[in-house]
């Protein structure tokens, strides 16, 4: 396994200062998403923490009043002042009522909300996923922001709202905290602050270690998804039971698993310590000025009431700062978690492919002619050629053959014509007009394609069919007719439920198929849309040689009027193309009909004889 790449080094304390007034700007963005999510339980949300930061001051101030009415009513035995006792305590019950309620409404409020924005959130990311190209899902820089932006998204934007409203909350709280404790004694809010900050500075610090540590591993975290992928796909069951190799990556797993237990565990003794430590300092501040307090009341310098709100504010005062403070560097991390969400939701999607606005639009119909002129293209970050100099028209009922060793570059001209890429150098036409005129929509709804790498659907059988046009998903006889296209007739007429039978094991009372009826439907899948062009990759290689027959048997009449392209490494199926094209290094090295190409006696004839000598001995 190799290496991780090293840590990046600790940023100097301007550069943290400055990272933590950017990340900060992403406050506004998640609100916003809190906005569009819900906007009553915002506002609900709002009421709620205004209430909440109310509450305790008015509490604090009704004890004290009770505390000196008791006092009061002992000394002189009046009944008015005993009927005030009672009248105040009916106001704090009555306060407690409220805070308790209130409490309750919160917490509903949260559930509600947490089920909208991690809603809202998801349908996002996938969205933003909808727009993504190939280029994106195979560079693993984009891949590592997606899956960022997916760890937490759900939990971390709720978080960070609540921690704002927190905020705010506490700070009306202490402001009203503060406004009981000046008469009684100024200097306990700088008391408050002072023994308050260092734990601030010490969480707001491991919080970005904390961060930096998760988003540092993004890679190695991918691996151990896959490592697990490993073990628990049926899908790799039988190699890794033939080849014993469960030890082997169940080992890896465990040594990746304690890497990361161990950087987690030395941030969390970190945090453990510090708090303690910390901890430790704020509650000999309060202790202090406890002493000073009871030492005034003693000499009865203040009441017993004062004594009393006295404690219960600066208590309840020193924990609403130090909630404010944790609130903020809670809410550093979130923010931080919320960059990579919105670093992933501005990738750039439009402006890499560009085109014409409004988009051109070659005549629909299956006479459009397609050209590929001096098409030369590298996969983005790489110096190799993947296509270089290609030349090529095929014309409307011509069947196009493509053969070559693999990385030729079979793949790449597919993808180009498919406009998952652009040509680096060169164009490609389509019915007269640069596929970089066209809407990609609208030049991918033109092609119908059976890839190597087809999906099986964990759908029903008629699904998995009606997908290949998405907009016909309901009409039952084109899925039927698509099926005898394609040849999955006999397939789906021996499934239990026919049409309506759930494929793939994923699911409960799912019927898995063998690799050539999985084909099979795939291949149907392609003839669900009337294509333009058709295009078949490697199809026929999961399926038997008299299915292969009659596959190509359709095939030649389906593609009568149409472009089509062959993919294969079998000569028995591109012999059946009116040319090929025979790829080297990236390059058309060859180009001409199975007899043209044979006489040639060039790389073709060689690989057809080479094949060929294997039937034969």
């Amino acid at each position: 396994m190799p290496d991780p790449a090293p840590k990046p080094p600790s940023p100097s304390l301007p550069a943290r200062l400055r990272g933590a007034l950017a990340v900060f700007r992403e406050v506004p963005g998640t609100l916003r998403l809190v906005w569009q999510a819900d906007r009553r339980g915002a506002i609900s949300l709002g009421i709620g923490t205004l209430v909440g930061a109310l509450l305790p001051p008015a509490m604090a101030w009704v004890g004290k009043l009770i505390i000196d009415a008791v006092v009061d009513s002992a000394r002189t035995g009046r009944e008015v002042d005993r009927h005030r006792v009672l009248v105040l305590v009916a106001v704090e019950l009555g306060l407690m009522i409220v805070s308790t309620a209130g409490n309750r409404a919160m917490g509903l409020l949260r559930e509600l909300m947490r089920a909208h924005l991690g809603n809202l959130i998801n349908v996002r990311i996938l969205e933003k996923a909808l727009q993504l190209e190939l280029r994106h899902f195979e560079d693993a820089a984009v891949y590592d922001k997606m899956q960022n932006a997916r760890r937490e998204a759900s939990e971390r934007p709720l978080s960070l709202v609540f921690q704002v409203f927190t905020i705010a909350q506490n700070a009306i709280t202490l402001a009203s905290y503060a406004a009981l404790l000046v008469n009684l004694s100024p200097w306990s809010v700088a008391v408050i602050v002072a023994a308050s900050i260092p734990a601030f500075i010490a969480e707001a610090r491991l919080s970005r270690q904390s961060f930096r540590l998760n988003s540092w591993r993004a890679p190695e975290s991918r691996r151990l998804n896959y490592l697990e992928w490993i073990l628990t796909r049926d899908t790799h069951v039988k190699e890794v039971k033939l080849f014993h190799l469960g030890p082997l990556i169940l080992g890896r797993y465990r040594a990746l698993f304690a890497k990361f237990y161990g950087e987690d565990r030395r941030i969390a003794l970190a945090r453990a310590a510090w708090g303690l430590g910390l901890g430790l300092l704020s509650l000999g501040a309060f202790y202090g000025c406890y002493a000073l307090v009871a030492a005034r009341a003693a000499r009865a310098e203040i009441s017993l009431g004062d004594m009393a709100l006295y404690l219960t504010v600066f208590r309840q005062g020193q924990g609403a700062f130090q909630t404010i403070l944790q609130a903020i560097g809670s809410m550093y991390e979130n923010a931080l978690f919320m960059s990579n969400l919105f670093v992933y939701l501005a990738i750039p999607t439009e402006g890499e492919l560009p085109r014409r606005l409004p988009a051109l639009l070659a005549p629909r119909g299956h006479n459009n002619t397609i050209e590929f002129r001096d098409v030369s293209f590298r996969y983005p970050g790489k110096e190799a050629w993947a296509l270089r100099h290609v030349d090529l028209t095929l014309v409307p009922g011509e069947k196009l053959g493509l053969v070559g060793e693999n990385g030729a570059g079979k793949s790449t001209l597919i993808k180009l014509l498919l406009r998952l890429y652009d040509p680096t150098e060169g164009a490609i036409l389509y019915g007269g007009i640069d596929l970089r005129d066209m809407d990609p929509l609208e030049l991918r709804g033109r092609i119908g394609a059976v890839f190597q790498d087809f999906v099986s659907y964990q759908f029903s059988a008629g699904e998995n069919i009606g997908l290949g046009h998405p907009p016909e998903l309901d009409n039952q006889p084109r899925i039927v007719e698509a099926a005898r296209r394609g040849g999955a007739q006999a397939v789906i007429e021996g499934l239990p439920s026919k049409y309506d039978t759930m494929l793939g094991g994923w699911f409960e009372k799912g019927h898995e198929l063998s690799d050539g009826q999985w084909q099979k439907l795939a291949v149907s899948r392609a003839f669900m849309r009337e294509a333009e062009v058709l295009i078949l990759d490697e199809p026929t290689a999961s399926i038997d040689a008299e299915a292969e027959h009659e596959l190509f048997r359709r095939f030649q009449e389906l593609a009568a009027e149409r472009v089509a392209i062959v993919i294969s490494h079998r000569f028995s199926t591109v012999r059946i193309a009116d040319r090929i094209a025979v790829l080297h290094g990236g390059t058309i090295a060859e180009l001409g009909t199975h007899r043209a190409l044979l006489a040639q006696n060039g790389r073709y004839a060689h690989l057809f004889r080479l094949q060929a000598q294997g039937y034969l001995d």
